[in-house]
């Protein structure tokens, strides 16, 4: 009896399907093994090949799920551990400061006198100028707050910390929600792009209203008076970016007392609450 024509088709397209999936196999195990030039690529350069790599929609849509899981996991601890932690003023500067530097031990003094006047502190959990805002609010007794970022160098938590009050991110992102969402002020000392970045985050939240005014402070006129003056003269009066008015969000001074003056007499006329 031959075989019915339905059958042939079906029989002869599980061979071509085979000899595909052999095909496959082999041109898999090929280009996994490594090539002896791939051997030799830096992390940063094996990273930038594989976002150039080809990936079918499930590997895609698998990975995409758990990061989100991964980034709602650590916006609910983030919630969970700061929602009750009253007024806290943010600290932010270089990892890189080190504890015999002036910044240093301006951070300190100035968390000191922000314990003092009520409120707790906040910083990126890590060395430098973050140590030093946490020091002078653990010795003072105050609320110490550390959200910390995994890095591949320079950040470490330091001693400081509050326990309850110590979190680990791996997104920069989530991170500073919680910065801005539990902090009443930003008090900005020397630092470099990571310190840039939250200083501008901050600024362009308030500029946009996606968040209520609150005092931005930036420590050290020396250190701030060039970035001041680009803004006020290329990007203010040669090109016209941004208003006059956005110089008014932030303030410049030299001293501990000054700095925590200026968010004193902010909220001097104000009731202090969550930014959002």
């Amino acid at each position: 009896m031959r075989p019915l024509p339905f059958l042939l088709m079906y029989m002869e397209e599980t061979k071509e399907n085979v000899h595909r999936s052999e095909a496959q196999s082999t041109e898999r195990i090929a280009t996994d093994l490594p090539k002896r030039d791939e051997l030799l690529l830096t992390p940063d350069e094996q990273r930038i090949k594989e976002a150039f790599t080809d990936h079918d929609w499930n590997e895609i849509k698998t990975a995409d799920s758990w990061v989100i899981f991964k980034v709602m996991a650590e916006f609910v601890e983030g919630f969970d551990k700061l929602a009750k932690i009253g007024p806290c003023v943010s600290i932010f500067g270089s990892a890189r400061t080190k504890p015999d530097n002036k910044y240093y031990k301006m951070t300190e003094e100035i968390a000191a006198k922000l314990v003092r006047h009520g409120y707790g502190v906040i910083t990126g959990g890590g060395p430098g100028i973050m140590e030093a805002g946490n020091k002078g609010a653990f010795e003072q007794g105050g609320k110490s707050v550390g959200l910390n970022i995994k890095l591949p160098f320079e950040q470490h938590s330091n001693i400081y910390i509050d326990p309850d009050k110590s979190i680990n991110f791996d997104f920069f992102f989530v991170r500073k929600v919680m910065f801005v969402k539990y902090a009443q002020g930003f008090v900005v000392m020397p630092g470099g792009m990571g310190t840039l970045d939250e200083l501008f985050e901050a600024m362009t939240l308030i500029q946009t209203r996606k968040i209520a005014r609150f005092p931005i402070v930036l420590v050290g006129r020396s250190y701030w008076q060039g970035l001041i003056d680009w803004i006020n003269n290329v990007m203010l009066g040669e090109e016209h970016n941004i208003n006059p008015e956005d110089m008014k969000l932030i303030n410049v001074v030299d001293t501990p007392t000054e700095a925590v003056k200026v968010i004193d007499d902010f909220y001097s006329k104000y009731l202090l609450k969550p930014n959002f």
